[in-house]
């Protein structure tokens, strides 16, 4: 019996685990497309184990003395996919971008910040948000954060003024 909760243990924390590993195969939808040509672009995708992140997130959050509306936006994640891309094109970032428009993503803000760019996209079915895409854009790496969840408009704006106000 002691043998089984191991064994059923292991598989739990190894199933809970499987998302942390690193992958160099893009985890989203247009970088998955084989047709189009990326040229010399090296990507680098993971899921984030909200299991183990979320705890951790809110402590550093609270450390960093960040409002109580920003630490329980946190609650509201489901799940989150980052990928960097080294060597992209401004081209494929241009294409990336119809791509959202064509999936019926709004652009929410764009801030500019010592030569970067931080772009907020969401998905929105009348009040409810259930996605939001981040793309920082360096000049020599992209950073695309994929996050699911359900919010709402003020939710995503409080988060942008607490962004903002630093």
């Amino acid at each position: 019996m002691k043998m089984l909760r191991i064994t059923l243990f292991s598989l739990l924390v190894i199933g809970t685990l499987q998302s942390c590993i690193v992958s160099e195969k893009p985890n989203m939808d247009f970088f998955s497309d084989t047709s189009y040509n990326f040229k010399e672009a090296k990507f680098t995708s993971f899921n984030v184990p909200l299991l183990l992140a979320k705890p951790y997130i809110k402590k550093a959050l609270s450390e960093d003395g960040e409002s109580e509306e920003l630490i329980s936006l946190i609650k509201k994640v489901s799940k989150i996919k980052v990928l960097t891309v080294e060597n992209g094109s401004k081209e494929m970032l241009n294409d990336y971008a119809k791509f959202l428009n064509n999936n019926h993503y709004e652009d929410w803000a764009t801030i500019k910040h010592n030569g970067e760019n931080v772009n907020l996209r969401v998905k929105q079915k009348g009040d409810a948000i259930k996605n939001m895409l981040i793309t920082v854009n360096s000049d020599k790496e992209l950073v695309f954060i994929d996050v699911k969840g359900s919010f709402t408009p003020d939710d995503i704006s409080k988060m942008l003024n607490a962004v903002s106000d630093k």
